[in-house]
């Protein structure tokens, strides 16, 4: 096991070097201006995850029965004029558990659906609890209290009937929606540097296998040793580029105040964590799909075959940022809980989770599965190169279907 392991980390460090160490490798690291090209991609998911957030949002009125079927006729009433012009957010009506406040207080806490305003108290002198964000809904709010004692009157006074209190009680950083927002952002992050920095070991094998030097090593190292090894090579050129990227953008969001907004967007794990989650389902995204595109060009014989062979496995995956991307507007349905199961689309659709569930426990789970996959596609890998490529044995043998 130590002799596999020391020779994965020699080839790893000679790919390393072999792609680090060339002045193109400078243009690499201007690649990210290709972002630009799929930034049309992007908004569109961002759109998407943005009226997935405004529809999450609700607003409550903690009131008595009695109260309920009066401001319930004033509701449909009020919603009939602004009817078209974007009406207000989901209002709900809730009996009050106890003292009327601490209900108002608990449904702004509650984590499960995106309270943004809450009322309670009597309908003369109501108290409205809010987020900065929901200020159209305070005036809702407000002008439903005072509808309803002017309809009780007879709509007879034209003087201001109630005199609401209203009271910011938090900000929007740990709402519902700013929750899922950011899970899409840590998905189209890692989607985006996924594909375009391991689709560069589709090639990796062309050269050595045109100079017969893949012959050579194969016999001295074990493939899977092989094929592991030029993952771990290459993915060390990912970090270098990662890093470059992450300098830049560091110092431009401490220049541009605008940058820096997407800070705000709080994860349920807490931002240590939730950043800490996104490198390591980073890793596993480019390791599985590093190794589909090393197998990949493991089998091509010439450039334009392995073009051929890696578009497919480019669309599969803006499928798998699709599927995510839906999961990351849709926490806790069943399409989020099979986009965090599939192999490969689990490291995008578990980063988003990261944002929104607060539990640790699911990502040691999904890290030790993606792991499982890992092994098993670089596995795969190496027995198709080593049947379909060296000709060493038949399909039967090498995946131990037959006698050696």
């Amino acid at each position: 096991m130590n002799s596999t392991l020391r020779q994965t980390f020699i080839i790893a460090r000679r790919d390393f070097l072999a792609v680090a160490g060339t002045p193109t490798f400078l243009l690499f690291l201007l690649a990210p201006l290709f972002m630009i090209l799929i930034g049309g991609l992007g908004g569109t998911g961002a759109s998407q995850v943005a009226a997935s957030s405004a529809n999450a949002a609700r607003i409550a009125i903690v009131a008595s029965p009695a109260d309920v079927d009066d401001i319930q006729k004033q509701e449909l009433r009020s919603r009939r004029l602004l009817a078209g012009y974007g009406g207000p957010p989901q209002l709900e009506y809730v009996a009050p558990e106890g003292a009327p406040r601490a209900t108002a207080e608990a449904l702004l806490a509650s984590k499960e659906s995106d309270y943004v305003a809450v009322m309670y108290g009597p309908l003369e002198a109501p108290d409205i609890l809010h987020n900065p964000r929901a200020v159209n809904s305070v005036r809702f709010l407000s002008d439903l209290a005072e509808q309803t004692l002017r309809a009780r009157k007879g709509g007879l006074s034209d003087a201001p009937l109630s005199t609401p209190k209203v009271t910011a009680t938090r900000t929007a950083d740990s709402s519902v929606g700013g929750r899922q927002m950011t899970g899409y952002f840590a998905v189209f992050g890692i989607f985006f540097l996924t594909l375009l920095l391991a689709g560069q070991s589709v090639g990796m094998l062309a050269e050595e296998k045109s100079n017969k030097v893949i012959e050579i090593i194969a016999a001295a190292v074990p493939l899977e040793a092989v094929f592991l090894g030029k993952l771990i090579g290459m993915f060390g050129v990912s970090l270098v580029f990662v890093g470059f990227w992450g300098i830049l953008g560091g110092i431009a969001a401490s220049a541009i105040p605008g940058l820096s907004a997407a800070a705000s967007l709080t994860p349920a794990v807490g931002t240590p964590v939730f950043l800490t989650l996104c490198a390591l389902y980073f890793t596993m995204s480019y390791m599985l799909l590093g190794a589909v595109f090393l197998g990949v060009g493991g089998q091509a014989g010439t450039i334009r075959e392995i073009q051929m062979l890696s578009l497919p496995i480019t669309i599969f995956q803006v499928a798998m940022f699709g599927l995510s991307s839906a999961a990351a507007s849709a926490p806790g349905s069943t399409l989020a809980r099979f986009a965090e199961w599939f192999p490969f689309s689990s490291p995008f659709a578990m980063a988003a989770r990261g944002a929104t569930d607060a539990a640790l426990w699911p990502h040691l789970v999904a890290l030790i599965w993606q792991s499982l996959w890992v092994a098993l596609t670089i596995w795969l890998a190496a027995r198709l190169f080593r049947v379909g490529v060296l000709k060493s044995g038949n399909w039967r043998t090498a995946f131990g279907f037959g006698p050696r």
